[in-house]
């Protein structure tokens, strides 16, 4: 049977690959699905019978579009814009905006399709999407990046809506241009709705949005670990990254007594042994998010260990909290973390761990947390935004925080019902993505060929 299935796989990601070329991302997402999923539809025909993969894997919209703007010296500058708006069967396309250089349509395609799964994993009723554009906001003045994004939504606002499609923020998009895309879309739409999740406070935001998806890593590892019986309390911590979600992993850890030791940037990751406490994290968030500074400052100023050009896979740890970006924990790192007595792998990134590194966390049986579970809190969050912008009313940082630890108590619950093995152990990767897949594939057979 195993290679029947094997060759089954191999000629459907065939096809994908013909399809959509050199979108190397892309495929590595839908394979890493599809060899859970193809099991399973064997056991319940009416899903191969419906072609689901076959739909599931196709955006039902893609759109491109320049973005032309003015820079501080009035020359003219030209970036590219996306937005793939992958499946719409139990909601309005959901899913954040990237802006750096490397966005390409395969990254996009890749971050689209794991949003359906993430998406549907949260019980919230919303669909997956993503975009960005290849502009970089770093370096920039207020002035550009505001002229940037008054271009990019003159051209998005057209295919986005409350009831459509609600962008968030992702990569090189946070408060500052969510603020400028949404008053470029209030002034050509003319209507104040809630098109855009992760708003300020004071116009239709939400509480513990810039907290959840790191928070939601937090709650999804303390959840993983009380199937062993165990807590957070003591356990040493490697986190990589150093942006919002690195930021409120490391403050939930400490919540939750762990002590977290490390933190990175695309230049080197720092290693405190001592712990990056409450006040050491303080330092961090006004280094990143006022200063704009490099992880490197944390280091000379607290006389630390910094390991230029490298990620904090080699250090010792009972967690660890893959927080930066896609492919971050190749093989070696993940026999390193092994190794080196990590127990819970829990990704606060898209797709962190190469398809190889996974391969050793499962065949290790690790407790690891898939990103489509695992840092599901961030957009469960913004569907929370979305349920107060309908009602007009906000929620207090308490019960939007609650809220929030249910639905990770649930997505594991989820992943437990369809990933525990004959053997005990529970694949959370096969979990997540069975369980995710259900409610989008028999919404689409409700819907007919949609």
């Amino acid at each position: 049977m195993a290679n029947i299935l094997d060759v089954k796989i191999n000629d459907f990601m065939a096809k994908v690959i013909a399809k959509n070329p050199g979108e190397t991302e892309f495929h590595q997402a839908v394979k890493e699905v599809v060899e859970s999923l193809l099991p399973f539809i064997e056991e319940n025909p009416k899903y191969r019978h419906a072609k689901i993969l076959e739909r599931i894997t196709e955006p039902e919209r893609v759109i491109m579009f320049r973005v032309p703007w003015l820079d501080d010296k009035g020359e003219i500058q030209v970036n590219r814009g996306f937005r793939i708006e992958m499946n719409s069967a139990i909601g309005p396309y959901k899913g954040g905006l990237r802006f750096h250089p490397t966005v390409n349509l395969g990254i996009l395609k890749f971050l689209a399709f794991e949003q359906v799964f993430k998406n549907s994993l949260t019980t919230l009723p919303m669909g997956g999407g993503k975009g960005g554009s290849d502009f970089d906001p770093k370096a920039k003045s207020d002035n550009e990046v505001m002229r940037f994004c008054q271009s990019f939504m003159t051209e998005l606002s057209r295919h986005i809506g409350q009831d459509t499609d609600v962008p968030a923020g992702d990569i090189g998009v946070g408060g500052r241009e969510i603020g400028y895309m949404f008053g470029q879309y209030k002034r050509i739409r003319n209507e104040f709705t809630g098109v855009l999740t992760g708003k300020g406070l004071e116009w239709g935001g939400s509480l513990i949005r810039p907290e959840a998806t790191g928070y939601g890593a937090v709650y999804f590892a303390e959840e993983m670990l009380k199937t062993k019986n165990e807590s957070m309390k003591g356990k040493i911590a490697t986190v990589s990254g150093s942006g919002n979600v690195a930021q409120y992993t490391v403050e939930k850890l400490l919540q939750l007594g762990a002590k977290p030791v490390t933190l990175s940037d695309s230049e080197g990751f720092i290693y405190d042994p001592d712990g990056i406490d409450t006040e050491k994290l303080q330092y961090v968030m006004h280094l990143k998010n006022i200063k704009r500074g490099r992880i490197k400052e944390y280091a000379d100023k607290y006389k630390v260990k910094y390991v230029e050009g490298q990620r904090p896979w080699s250090v010792k740890c009972d967690l660890a909290f893959p927080s930066a970006t896609q492919n971050e924990i190749n093989e070696d790192d993940a026999r390193e973390l092994v190794k080196n007595g990590c127990k819970v792998v829990s990704e606060g990134a898209n797709m962190p761990s190469t398809p190889e590194a996974v391969e050793v966390f499962l065949s290790e049986k690790i407790l690891y947390g898939p990103g489509k579970a695992a840092n599901a809190g961030g957009v469960a969050t913004s569907g929370l935004e979305m349920t107060q912008n309908s009602m007009r009313l906000p929620w207090s940082r308490e019960e939007v925080d609650s809220k929030l630890h249910q639905i990770m108590i649930n997505i594991h619950a989820t992943c437990v019902k369809y990933g525990t093995d004959s053997s005990g152990y529970i694949n959370y990767v096969n979990g997540a993505n069975i369980g995710g897949f259900i409610k989008v594939a028999d919404a689409m057979i409700a819907q007919g060929l949609v």
